[in-house]
């Protein structure tokens, strides 16, 4: 079994930054690609961020130039830093990862809760 346990969010002002982390527990041999997504009320999630196991970094739109994705293999982190936040960034930020629990064993997916990013104006 594997956990993705999320910490960091909260509350910021317009302008401010906010660091997300997501932490894999359990059987984790090796984290393929990570992704941090995002859902407000009413909304679909989307994806905010991946960073595949080379490193290789994708963002959406609204992400770019402002967000950063990285991950430590070595701690099974995977990290979103966030700054210049919006109003419009409220949102709950979940963590998403490939992870392959034993070597030669296909990846699974996993998700972290989510935590909750609000940016007041």
């Amino acid at each position: 079994q594997v956990y993705l346990v999320q910490s960091g969010g909260g509350l910021v002002q317009a302008g401010g930054s906010l660091k997300l982390s997501c932490a894999a527990y359990g059987d984790v041999f090796s984290i393929n690609t990570a992704r941090w997504y995002r859902q407000d009320p009413g909304n679909q999630r989307e994806l905010v961020a991946k960073v595949t196991s080379g490193g290789r970094t994708e963002y959406g739109d609204f992400a770019e130039g402002r967000f950063t994705i990285s991950r430590d293999n070595a701690k099974k982190t995977v990290t979103l830093q966030m700054n210049s936040l919006k109003p419009e960034d409220t949102a709950i930020y979940y963590c998403n990862a490939e992870v392959v629990e034993y070597r030669g064993l296909p990846p699974a997916e996993y998700w972290g809760r989510g935590t909750q990013v609000t940016v007041s104006s």
